[in-house]
């Protein structure tokens, strides 16, 4: 019972790092009244500036959870999100929420590297894959509840509450993990090899960089899809396709993802995700226009890339044994990552502005068999290890 409630109690706090990206999404309209003076560019870069860190940061992250271990980074990061929300509820001036929003980046990242990791740890290996796959689920649903629940709760008590809300959860779940997560015993301090070495050694690795190296390829994909595909589809169906495809991802990781995992490898599953992502996307090409038929498509494009996401964290345990590989692991993911979210969507556009709905199709081929063939390399070079 303790591993159970340690698991959902770390996915808490991922739904918790999550929020520091959805709660400016859901309070983007009160933030650009706040700092008029800043709207546009501004705005748009106190959103993303999260990301931009891990972008940068992400495998330093992952070695400096290596060292610090697991349950200290976890606790910090927490408190410190806490912390950087409490100010941001009262809306400060625009370069104090800018730095807070950085200090909020390295708080996120902290989280995210540590998420898979005490997961992996806390769960036996016959569950290991499930909780894995809980794990992954944790943007998506977090941003669900927050358009959900979030827009009722500035109307009712004030766009500050909806920050004071999130620094509450980030402190309690600190206070929960505080008492769960194991205290690690004392390490041997072992000397590092430098920032860039590490950084060499962890891109170098087949089984290190394996994961990250995938799950670019799908958040390119998924988050440019995501984000186009509803203002793209047929008159009625955008709406539908925005709220649905996100949950329908979610559904099938959690359910046939999971169920799939349990008979055969992560990264045999992530390459069997990628294909069938990418006959999705025929089969939107070929009805483009047909409302329904088009709508099917688009949401098995989702639950497809949704299986890739949850296969994806569970082949970091899966191919990296040693809790300090998984760190390293994770961090990867942490980077390449956001590089995916940051890049795929303005490829998306420039795409379909050329091409319309071929471009879309043509965008999820190519990533999809680019995410196939890397972890076909991949496997290749740690067969001759």
């Amino acid at each position: 019972m303790r591993t159970a409630f340690t698991i959902f109690a770390i996915w808490a706090a991922g739904l918790g790092a999550a929020a520091q990206f959805g709660k400016m999404s859901v309070a983007f309209d009160v933030l650009g009244r706040a700092y008029a003076g800043h709207a546009g560019v501004g705005i748009g870069l106190m959103v993303s500036i999260v990301g931009i860190v891990g972008l940068i940061f992400g495998t330093t992250a992952g070695l400096l959870v290596a060292r610090v271990g697991a349950r200290r980074a976890m606790l910090v990061a927490l408190c410190l999100g806490a912390a950087v929300s409490l100010v941001q509820s009262v809306f400060p001036p625009f370069p104090v929420m800018m730095f807070s929003r950085v200090l909020e980046g390295a708080s996120h990242l902290a989280i995210v590297v540590v998420g898979p990791v005490a997961i992996a740890a806390a769960a036996p290996p016959a569950r290991q894959a499930a909780a894995m796959t809980l794990w992954s689920s944790f943007f998506g649903l977090t941003y669900a509840v927050l358009f959900w629940l979030g827009p009722g709760l500035i109307a009712a008590a004030g766009p500050g509450a909806l920050f004071q809300a999130h620094a509450a959860w980030m402190l309690a779940c600190a206070g929960v993990l505080a008492v769960l997560m194991p205290v690690p015993p004392a390490r041997v301090p072992v000397a590092g090899k430098g920032v860039l070495a590490e950084h060499l050694a962890i891109y170098a690795s087949p089984f290190v960089a394996a994961p990250a190296t995938g799950f670019i390829c799908y958040t390119i994909t998924y988050v440019a899809v995501l984000t186009l595909l509803p203002g793209l589809a047929s008159p009625g169906w955008g709406g539908f396709i925005g709220v649905a495809m996100p949950l329908v991802s979610i559904g099938v990781s959690l359910t046939l993802g999971v169920w799939l995992l349990g008979r055969m490898p992560a990264v045999r599953l992530v390459q069997a995700g990628f294909a069938l992502a990418a006959l999705a996307a025929l089969g939107l090409w070929a009805t483009w226009g047909r409302g329904a038929a088009e709508a099917c498509f688009a949401l098995a494009v989702g639950a497809a890339l949704g299986i890739v996401q949850g296969a994806s964290f569970a082949s970091i345990p899966q191919l990296n044994p040693v809790a300090e590989d998984r760190a390293r692991a994770a961090g990867a993911i942490a980077q390449l990552g956001n590089l995916g979210t940051t890049t795929g969507t303005p490829l998306l556009a420039w795409l379909v502005s050329q091409a319309g709905a071929s471009g879309l199709a043509l965008f999820v081929l190519v990533f999809s068999g680019l995410g196939i063939a890397v972890h076909a390399v991949q496997a290749r070079r740690r067969a001759s290890v």
